[in-house]
């Protein structure tokens, strides 16, 4: 049997599901109660918190002014760095130091001999290059390199020094002279395990 409805009994159908369904929400709505919701601080609380964050927020301008005189200060000492792109050629500006420094005293001091030692971690952010030179030399003369090494604007200094008699009727001696300046982390050998 075929069973049809007429579009008017249809429409009825619809609405009186609609009120239905209406009614089932506003007996929901009806039933729940509303709830009060407890402030979570009392005002006194709320101004104390206010006031807290006032301080904090006041501080920001000198925390900020630390901040860039201390990022200044690391500017001026990085200008220190051994500029390199590889390790030997921090060791070679090394080398470079210590002969314009004996090329400077008269008669001019040369380098017999060099030795490098590699880079070397220096703290968290650093590497250390080390080099080892042999010259012969005065003893006011080694006094002048060793001042002006430490004089040198780069981060140079002297690791080892070992001082033995060449020539006591000339009074030359020979100096065996280690150096280390610092240079960017990015020169240190990654360590393979």
């Amino acid at each position: 049997m075929n069973f049809t409805l007429s579009p008017a009994i249809r429409r009825s159908l619809f609405i009186t599901l609609a009120l239905m369904i209406a009614g089932v929400i506003v007996e929901h709505l009806r039933d729940s109660e509303p709830t009060v919701v407890a402030p979570t601080e009392t005002p006194t609380r709320a101004e104390a918190r206010l006031e807290q964050l006032r301080a904090t927020a006041s501080t920001v301008p000198a925390k900020d002014e630390i901040l860039k005189k201390a990022e200044a200060d690391l500017a001026a000492r990085e200008k220190g760095l051994i500029v390199a792109d590889t390790a030997p050629q921090a060791q070679a500006e090394l080398i470079r130091i210590v002969r314009e420094l004996g090329h400077g005293e008269s008669p001019a001091v040369e380098i017999r001999n060099t030795d490098g030692f590699g880079i070397r971690p220096f703290g968290d952010s650093y590497g250390e290059a080390t080099v080892s030179v042999t010259i012969d030399c005065r003893p006011d003369q080694l006094v002048n390199i060793l001042a002006g090494l430490a004089a040198r604007p780069e981060l140079v200094s002297t690791n080892d020094l070992r001082v033995t008699s060449a020539n006591a009727k000339d009074k030359v001696v020979n100096v065996h002279l280690t150096v280390s300046g610092i240079v960017p982390r990015k020169l240190v050998p990654e360590k393979h395990s």
